[in-house]
């Protein structure tokens, strides 16, 4: 019976930071999200599964009142619980899995790994993506960066934060770099410059490279997305491009990767 449907949360990251009650699965949602009910404006989406209901920050009770299906059983695709400084009210043990979802609503799914990347670069670029999106580089590897940002002692802090390191341009060779898109073509002087200042100055936490970006892309994600705070840090590594053909293809051709 339609009524037996089970309600799933989740917490939207990008373009939009919401918290939405849903009887989709996630790969249905991503699409709904992505595309709509009907023709209009196609866009990326970036959300993850929530184990809800947690705390009392959200009122809980009126979603399941609300996220009832329609009268002729067809499911509630949403029902939108908060638009305001959801992320930093949601703890990240309660955080699940992380889906990817191109414009034309194809939804690749992470898995938060129990480990770590090793740190092999001497230097990260990172794209902020909720609650800020700058695109900036820095010397930290991705646990120092997300303690940094949301230490409260600092003057631009953010309680939690969700960003992404990126693959880097080889400045000796721009044109063997590997499939990365046009990320870098407008501000390529500008990186290397952004680059260069915080080798100098291993001091600098950070360099700005743009105040924030638009159209953030999937083929540019380097070893992962990441979730942090000051006790925690969750990372969802980005599945190598042999697997993404094997296992995603229709994904990895949607979001550019292939």
């Amino acid at each position: 019976m339609a009524s037996d449907l089970s309600i799933h949360y989740y917490l939207s990251l990008s373009p939009v930071e919401a918290l939405i009650a849903s009887h989709l699965e996630p790969e249905a949602f991503g699409t709904y999200m992505a595309i709509g009910a009907k023709n209009g404006s196609h866009e990326r989406i970036l959300f993850a599964e929530l184990d809800a209901p947690f705390g009392t920050d959200f009122d809980w009770d009126d979603a399941q009142q609300r996220c009832v299906p329609h009268s002729d059983g067809e499911p509630k695709h949403s029902v939108w619980m908060a638009v305001y400084r959801v992320l930093e009210r949601t703890p990240i043990d309660k955080i699940g899995r992380l889906h990817l979802t191109t414009k034309d609503g194809r939804t690749l799914s992470l898995d938060p790994s129990p480990e770590l990347p090793k740190p092999e670069r001497r230097y990260y670029v990172y794209q902020e993506l909720c609650p800020l999106t700058p695109l900036v580089v820095s010397l930290k590897e991705p646990r120092e960066f997300a303690t940094y940002l949301t230490d409260p002692s600092h003057r631009f802090w953010v309680p939690r934060l969700v960003f992404s390191d990126l693959k880097v341009i080889d400045f000796d060779n721009p044109d063997d770099t590997g499939n990365i898109g046009r990320t870098y073509d407008r501000n390529l002087e500008h990186l290397r410059a952004s680059v260069q200042s915080v080798v100098d100055d291993p001091a600098k936490p950070f360099k700005n490279i743009e105040r924030s970006v638009e159209g953030f892309s999937y083929q540019i994600i380097g070893a992962g997305l990441y979730i942090g705070d000051q006790q925690n840090l969750s990372f969802y590594p980005m599945p190598p491009v042999d697997v993404v053909r094997r296992d995603h293809y229709d994904w990895g051709r949607s979001a550019m990767v292939l």
